[in-house]
């Protein structure tokens, strides 16, 4: 009989810990027992797995006795707090939180890029911010070819990745704004529907927010390119789901376009998006509730002979967020 295994989703009513569960369910991972976590607020409800009810748990020091696996979708300090009973537990850690991404000691992981690395962890792995992942999964094939030095990055964000409330401000925003009845921006610093923010995170000493400053420090990191250097700016937009991203990168060598095609379309997790309904680009919608990284409008950088243009969509719920942990959870079972 094959092995099964108990897992633990902590945070298992928010957005991310009910995707989890559900693609927990759509990858058919052997779970012997699902344990759902969460704050005291949301003990005794239940969640459907595989057609059955499971009761959510207040979340404890000993809530994680007997598990294998826990896959956390909770914020840097429930994970940090819980990070030490996990491991004391025996269980692994595959956390979505910042807490431990930077930690030399704990590996930063997207599966199709850096699978290696898990073999190195200690009972903690990290997974990336949803636009570093999404980011990296549409030019990790052409960092293959030659590496990446620079990154110029703008992210098109959407409300979802705020959680909950980002969704609940978006619908009750536009609702008022049908109605003609007054905005008061509750999830985010300004009215977020019919507007864009381009402010994410909290300001860092550089002037970038901690948001933007992922994609240099995370990236460099997943992709083994120390030296790499990165510009981001990060835009909240008013779309439900899924991230956007434009990307201009500059290789070591100059590289020919239909290489670079060639080797997008041709790395794991991604569609080269040329002909969408005769359009060569993806959108949001194109990408929602499904695991694919879409990549456009690929071109050359016209200030650089070495740089490479290129547009990308990606759901930051799922690939950005609750798929890559499983996936990665896939990895351990299987290694």
């Amino acid at each position: 009989m094959d092995k099964k295994y108990k897992i633990a989703v902590l945070g298992a009513t928010g957005a991310v810990g009910r995707e989890m569960i559900k693609v927990l369910e759509e990858y058919n991972v052997p779970v012997e027992e699902l344990r759902l976590l969460a704050s005291s607020r949301s003990e005794g409800s239940k969640l459907l797995f595989r057609g059955e009810e499971v009761t959510v748990h207040e979340a404890k020091p000993d809530s994680f006795s007997g598990m294998d696996f826990v896959l956390g979708a909770v914020g840097k300090g429930m994970a940090k707090q819980f990070a030490p009973h996990i491991l004391e537990a025996g269980a692994v850690f595959i956390d979505n939180s910042s807490s431990f991404r930077m930690d030399p000691e704990v590996p930063l992981v997207v599966p199709e890029i850096n699978a290696e690395d898990i073999k190195k962890h200690r009972g903690i792995i990290s997974n990336p911010n949803c636009s570093t992942i999404i980011t990296l999964m549409a030019v990790a094939g052409i960092a293959k070819l030659s590496p990446i030095e620079t990154m110029v990055a703008c992210t098109y964000q959407a409300v979802s990745g705020a959680g909950e409330a980002g969704i609940r401000a978006m619908e009750d925003e536009t609702e008022k704004i049908v109605a003609k009845d007054a905005i008061v921006p509750t999830a985010f610093p300004a009215q977020i529907a019919m507007n864009v923010i381009p402010f994410i995170g909290s300001y860092t000493d550089n002037g970038y927010t901690d948001e933007e400053m992922k994609m240099q420090n995370e990236g460099r990191k997943i992709l083994h390119l120390p030296e790499m250097k990165c510009t981001c700016t990060c835009v909240r937009v008013p779309v439900m789901r899924s991230h956007s991203i434009s990307v201009t990168l500059r290789t070591r060598d100059v590289l020919d376009l239909d290489t670079v095609r060639a080797a997008v379309s041709d790395f794991p997790g991604v569609v080269l998006a040329d002909d969408l309904d005769g359009r060569d680009y993806p959108t949001p919608l194109d990408t929602s509730d499904q695991d694919m990284v879409y990549v456009g409008r690929i071109r050359k950088d016209l200030t650089d002979e070495r740089g490479i243009t290129l547009w990308c969509c990606g759901d930051q719920i799922r690939k950005g967020a609750a798929s890559n942990a499983v996936q990665i959870l896939l990895k351990l079972i299987n290694s």
